[in-house]
């Protein structure tokens, strides 16, 4: 069986409430967490809640990081869906999770795009 990529959902508990309500430092490390994996990225969008909280996007010509992160509880949700073979997300999950310092991370991963035939990515298809 081939999969088109690999989507890493992942937790993480215990964050300091200022990491996780510093906009400009996440997206920071966001970014640094795609290139830390090899991804290429071509756009950013992150926002800052009030009174606390941030979510944001990191989109990669793999496909894509996003975070949301409650402050109050010391919790941030990350998703790193990748495709292809070159980018591994958890080398990514793994930045992350130091970068903001999280106590304790559960995380699983799911294969998308499940095909019973081997697959050559980014083919062209002619509509």
């Amino acid at each position: 069986m081939s999969a088109l990529g690999r989507h890493v959902l992942a937790e993480f508990y215990g964050c300091p409430p200022e990491k996780l309500n510093d906009q400009v430092q996440i997206k920071q490390d966001m970014v640094a967490a795609a290139l830390e994996a090899g991804a290429e990225v071509r756009e950013t969008v992150f926002h800052q809640f009030s009174p606390q909280g941030v979510s944001g996007v990191v989109v990669i010509s793999e496909s894509h990081l996003a975070i949301h992160t409650w402050p109050e509880f010391g919790y941030a949700a990350v998703d790193i869906f990748t495709c292809g073979q070159t980018v591994d997300p958890w080398v990514s999950c793994d930045y992350l999770k130091q970068k903001l310092s999280a106590q304790n991370m559960t995380a699983r991963e799911i294969k998308r795009g499940i095909f019973d035939v081997p697959l050559q990515h980014k083919t062209v298809v002619n509509y």
